[in-house]
């Protein structure tokens, strides 16, 4: 069943009609690449592309008899075809027809794929623009750490999102192949030249080898490019989540009038969609496992793989579909508060800017360990006496012996501490801008 926020346009591509569809164009590539070189005759070929047909009840109802998709649906395409239906499947092995076809799928699902990825990318880059100089606490193990911009996060974002998109591209080429090789790939029956021209009526290219099948890495790649994609996605939204919680009150995912975000809490405003893209990555991922499953099939096949993948391939694309979809537009109507982030990175009372205090009595001669020690000490008297460590420094005998205030002053001065945000964003959006 496809689910209700499943995109139309990715949710054709998965559909029992579209599958039959993909066979029925290997099936007549196959008959006029045969026709070509006078296995087939032309009449035929063209007869099987006129009149090729199917009637997915008809299909359903003889498979209820032969146990079996592609002879169900070969016998249904057979009676619109009529005589010339003797040269349909002729030399083919079901998994040339059901591999190749799967191919075409899983190459149009990857474009999509794609153009989502770049909408994505557009949408972040708008806002790591419009926040490159918003000031922000930078944490690490979830402890303030040091000053940063909204932007550079954002532009972190950007570049990983880069980065899917060449991982999608050189797994939408890994997939890019067909077979028309036989039931163990010896081309038996079919010079190798038919599956070459097969490949290319098709825009495909021909495997080099293959048992039965397609080996099963190549869709392992494609799975984990999807689920590492995925796994961006989540990392960006429980980022979003994060900085919502009430305590930060940083960023804040859209929430639209007439939302609600609780049944018994009126005032709830829940980062419903974030926590959704999270939720869905932890499928993708445990699909992209079981494509690992499938790479180790019993010689030259078994059919194991194949009920997997009847599952994990529409749902894993149908999946990030619209988890790419919803991101977009959370980023692109995510509410920023710059107030509050400026209030956060005040709210150490400074201690975030001890770093640069170290540095500048190293640079003056003091070792780096009795420095450490004495900028330590200020640090931790600010946490407990909640004082504020700039006006402790400049009482510190020690520091100041070594300090003048307008050096203080300087360890302090955000636009120092930012100094080289346009440099990073120069290295990440080279040629966007």
């Amino acid at each position: 069943m496809i689910p209700r926020y499943t995109h139309p346009e990715m949710g054709r591509i998965w559909t029992e009609q579209r599958r039959y569809e993909s066979w029925l164009r290997v099936e007549v590539a196959a008959a006029e690449a045969m026709a070509e070189v006078g296995m087939v005759p032309v009449e035929a070929a063209r007869d099987l592309r006129e009149r090729g047909a199917f009637d997915m009840a008809r299909i359903e109802e003889i498979e209820q008899t032969t146990q079996h998709d592609v002879i169900a649906f070969t016998t249904a395409v057979a009676e619109k075809v009529g005589p010339s239906a003797r040269w349909l499947h002729f030399g083919l092995t079901s998994s040339d027809v059901v591999d190749t076809a799967q191919a075409l799928q899983m190459v149009e699902a990857c474009d999509l794929i794609l153009v989502n990825l770049r909408a994505l990318a557009a949408a972040i880059d708008v806002r790591a623009q419009e926040h490159r100089h918003t000031p922000m606490i930078g944490r690490t193990h979830g402890v303030h750490a040091e000053p940063m911009t909204f932007g550079l996060k954002m532009a972190i974002w950007y570049a990983e999102v880069q980065r899917d998109i060449v991982r999608v591209e050189r797994a939408r080429e890994t997939v890019r192949v067909g077979k028309i090789s036989g039931a163990v790939g010896t081309f038996a029956h079919l010079d190798p030249s038919i599956e070459a021209a097969v490949c290319a009526r098709l825009q495909l290219e021909p495997a080099p080898i293959s048992s039965q099948v397609i080996q099963r890495d190549r869709h392992a790649e494609l799975l984990s490019a999807l689920a590492i994609t995925a796994a961006s996605l989540e990392k960006f939204a429980l980022e979003i989540r994060g900085l919502q919680k009430t305590e930060i009150g940083e960023v804040e995912e859209p929430f639209r009038k007439g939302q609600k975000g609780s049944s018994a809490m009126p005032h709830k405003r829940n980062p419903i969609g974030c926590e959704q893209v999270v939720g869905l990555a932890r499928l993708i991922r445990a699909n992209a496992m079981a494509a690992l499953e499938n790479v180790a099939l019993w010689h030259e096949r078994d059919i194991s793989h194949s009920s997997v993948e009847r599952v994990i391939l529409p749902d894993s694309f149908i999946a990030l579909d619209h988890m790419l979809r919803r991101f977009t537009r959370i980023v692109a109507g995510m509410v920023v508060y710059p107030d509050r982030m400026l209030e956060n990175l005040n709210r150490s009372r400074g201690v975030v800017f001890s770093g640069q205090v170290l540095l500048e009595l190293a640079r003056l001669g003091v070792s780096r360990e009795q420095a450490y020690e004495w900028v330590q000490r200020n640090a931790m008297r600010a946490f407990h006496e909640q004082r504020d460590f700039k006006t402790l420094l400049l009482a510190d005998a020690d520091i100041m012996a070594r300090l003048t205030p307008a050096d203080v002053d300087s360890a302090f001065d955000l636009t120092v501490q930012l100094r080289n945000v346009d440099a990073i964003f120069n290295r990440v959006f080279t040629g966007s801008h």
